[in-house]
């Protein structure tokens, strides 16, 4: 029961979902989506690792920075499901609409990383 646990407690927090739901565009480092959602790095940071204690994203290194993706969900079977509903759920929400919209700005303000 914990794995279940762990997901649907990681998507309770609104943040953590928009991260989901903006990782699904594309991968992003923690400066554009503290960008985007207009929260502090240290507070993206820490939503960062309870969505990949879930099983929900999974980063890599790029040099000194971390970038972030979906996860394939072969770590937690409740993880990849949830992340294939909300593959469909929440595309017309406006809060997520605008911060998509902010994505390409985001990523020109970039100050963490260059994307190869």
């Amino acid at each position: 029961m914990k794995p279940f646990i762990r997901v649907m407690k990681a998507l309770s927090d609104p943040n953590r979902v928009r991260v989901v739901k903006l990782l699904q565009q594309e991968e992003l480092c923690v400066c554009e989506i503290k960008e985007v959602l207009g929260l502090a790095q240290s507070t993206v940071s820490k939503h960062l690792k309870i969505l990949e204690d879930a099983g929900l994203v999974e980063r890599k290194r790029q040099g000194t920075w971390m970038i972030y993706s979906l996860a394939d969900g072969s770590e937690s079977a409740y993880a990849k499901a949830m992340l294939l509903k909300l593959s469909d759920w929440l595309d017309d929400d406006k809060e997520l609409v605008r911060m998509r919209k902010a994505l390409p700005a985001a990523a020109v303000l970039r100050t963490c990383a260059v994307k190869s």
